[in-house]
């Protein structure tokens, strides 16, 4: 009995030196032996690509602010789509699997929009990719979609995308 309770005091003992929360170990999973670092190579185990924050980038952007004599809120959305981002210094580029899309923000008449475009008039995407945009508009923009989105394009593609964006 006294080997047992002396053995038991001894591990209760070990145990409270260390926090019972703290996961670290000593750097290997324990069971495979994999280190628990990552790498800044691609294609290895442990590769983790840098982390992006699409509305952090956005947010560093200066917005386009324009003017116009239109007041249909179509026409206005088509002029931020025609003043949108480009390049990668004025716009976020966001890759995708056929072309790269370029997000910025676009003040028509003190009205702030949110604008998907591609990199020149000539090239489209579907349309889906609109309606994606305008229902997740505030994980790209960090803002409430104030709106439909609009389109610039045919009734199958476009070349561009605007929502109204309430940032309060």
């Amino acid at each position: 009995m006294k080997k047992i309770l002396l053995s038991t005091i001894t591990v209760l003992a070990l145990a409270a030196c260390e926090d019972p929360y703290n996961r670290e170990g000593v750097g290997f999973t324990g069971i495979d032996g994999e280190p628990r670092t990552t790498s800044d190579v691609p294609g290895t185990v442990a590769f983790l690509p840098p982390a992006t924050n699409v509305p952090a980038e956005l947010a560093l952007l200066p917005t386009t602010r324009v003017t116009t004599d239109a007041t249909e809120a179509e026409k206005v959305a088509r002029v931020a789509i025609d003043n949108g981002g480009r390049s990668d210094t004025t716009a976020v580029v966001l890759t995708g699997s056929d072309t790269n899309l370029f997000l910025s923000t676009v003040s028509v008449n003190g009205t702030l929009f949110g604008v998907l475009r591609t990199a020149n008039g000539s090239t489209r995407v579907d349309n889906g990719i609109g309606a994606n945009f305008g229902r997740n508009a505030e994980q790209f923009t960090g803002c409430l979609p104030a709106g439909e989105v609009y389109r610039k394009g045919s009734s199958d593609q476009s070349s561009g995308f605007a929502v109204a964006l309430n940032c309060s």
